[in-house]
């Protein structure tokens, strides 16, 4: 479409309710988006409706407390079950990123990085569908043909009216516990002989969802730093004071906004390759009784 702005290319994704066809389209746009080829962000004049929920072809859904085991990717079962999950949550994350473009790109004024940046996450999130889809089928299954859970979607509802907070919970809680238990994952698939799979999560997955992560860390940064000084542009520079105030507003973006304490152990390599240290989790943390 001519003259379509990169919000009204989002809302167009997520009103495809085919996964493939989504994670197709959205690489499309964001080829497009990267190449110059669509140049606006979005046009201020235009009010644009962004779905309370993307278009799905329907899977099994049931609550998270009730998903059967996935087990340890020992046997053929397992490992259809883990990766079934696995394209699940690509699935959803492929939403995720074009609704934080869409619903609060415009909203709350953010520069171009900002777009960029998600446009990237997205394209990832396509891929990484695309990939684990196939290598489901590869081993006997098919996206569907397993029950899933959409708590994901939940956190996103429940931040929806809040950019800060879709940052905190989305990529600094739920994509971070990914960063946690992926090189597990990653060893017992490697373990249950499914190299293909292992390295798979190894050499694209795993990198990419670093990156993921870092954009939530920077982006929040951003926020925090542009409401006390208006002034403030990405390519300012943290001062420890400032840090430890974003920090401990990270600290109460997260007890308001997500039930219960952060669950250790954690990766805690990855998660200082996507900007944030010790002194942003462990704060939240289950305390683990030496007993």
């Amino acid at each position: 479409m001519e003259c379509e702005t990169l919000v009204e290319s989002a809302i167009r994704v997520l009103n495809t309710s085919d996964p493939f066809e989504k994670a197709r389209l959205g690489d499309s746009i964001a080829v497009k988006w990267l190449q110059g080829d669509i140049a606006e962000t979005y046009d201020p004049t235009v009010d644009l409706s962004v779905p309370d929920r993307p278009a799905r072809l329907p899977v099994k859904l049931v609550s998270p407390s009730l998903m059967p085991k996935l087990g340890r990717a020992g046997s053929l079962q397992s490992r259809q079950a883990i990766v079934h999950s696995l394209v699940h949550t690509e699935s959803w994350a492929i939403d995720l990123s074009w609704d934080i473009i869409a619903r609060f790109g415009k909203q709350e004024k953010m520069p171009r990085d900002f777009f960029t940046d998600f446009v990237l996450v997205a394209q990832d999130e396509g891929r990484h569908f695309t990939l684990l889809a196939a290598r489901l089928e590869e081993i006997g299954s098919t996206y569907g043909a397993l029950p899933a859970h959409d708590g994901l979607w939940d956190s996103a509802t429940a931040t929806s009216q809040d950019l800060l907070a879709r940052l905190a919970i989305e990529h600094c809680v739920h994509e971070a516990r990914g960063l946690d238990v992926l090189p597990t994952t990653i060893s017992r698939f490697r373990n249950g002989g499914d190299y293909e799979t292992a390295d798979l999560l190894e050499k694209v997955v795993y990198p990419e969802e670093i990156t993921h992560c870092a954009a939530g860390v920077k982006w929040f940064k951003y926020l925090c730093e542009r409401s006390n000084h208006p002034e403030f542009t990405i390519t300012s520079k943290d001062s420890d004071e400032s840090n430890e105030e974003i920090i401990k507003k990270f600290h109460s973006v997260v007890r308001e906004h997500f039930r219960g304490p952060l669950k250790p152990p954690f990766n805690a390599e990855a998660r200082k390759a996507a900007g944030f240290g010790p002194q942003w989790y462990e704060p939240l943390a289950v305390k683990v009784s030496n007993a």
